[in-house]
């Protein structure tokens, strides 16, 4: 028998957090495609390919997303906005780790706040509870507080890219 906590559901060591089993993957397909980011959803416990974090980590190999349906949505919203961010050299060998700096970590995280808003069934509010619920570290406290008050330089790494426009809206194309 599994041990559950006070409320009645299984206790886990892992976070609670919206899984990709709560939505349409090809919502997330259909999301993705302008950018030329396949997605590749693999059985539960299956391995999953190209996983910087492992578990249940979205993985990055060349253009191809691989996510499980215990695979969190906002671990296959960051590693997609990684492969949209990277150059054109290290997209071409992109395989687990897009070996970016600070800045583009950022612009990484603020992009998937704003493709959170074009993606069914999900929202910035559920991305933003996700993201501290995994351990995100932002110095202002939580993943929403330093979208609204600290990511400004993010946004203008974003729009200096051509991946927004002046509105944030996404461009639906990747950095050069």
């Amino acid at each position: 028998m599994e041990p559950t906590s006070k409320n009645g559901l299984p206790e886990t060591d892992e976070p609670v957090v919206k899984r990709l089993r709560a939505m349409a993957v090809d919502d997330i397909r259909a999301l993705l495609a302008p950018y030329g980011l396949a997605v590749t959803c693999l059985d539960d416990g299956e391995p999953i390919p190209g996983s910087f974090w492992g578990d249940t980590e979205a993985g990055l190999v060349g253009d191809m997303l691989y996510v499980r349906p215990d695979t969190p949505v906002h671990s296959a919203l960051h590693e997609a906005c990684h492969y949209i961010c990277v150059d054109g050299p290290r997209r071409a060998v992109l395989h687990t780790d897009a070996n970016g700096d600070d800045a583009e970590e950022n612009a990484v995280c603020y992009l998937q706040v704003l493709l959170a808003r074009r993606l069914p069934g999900y929202s910035p509010g559920q991305l933003f509870a996700d993201m501290d619920a995994w351990g995100y570290n932002f110095v202002l406290g939580s993943a929403q507080a330093w979208f609204e008050r600290d990511a400004d330089d993010a946004r203008r790494w974003l729009e200096r890219h051509g991946l927004i426009d002046a509105e944030a809206q996404p461009l639906g194309r990747c950095r050069i």
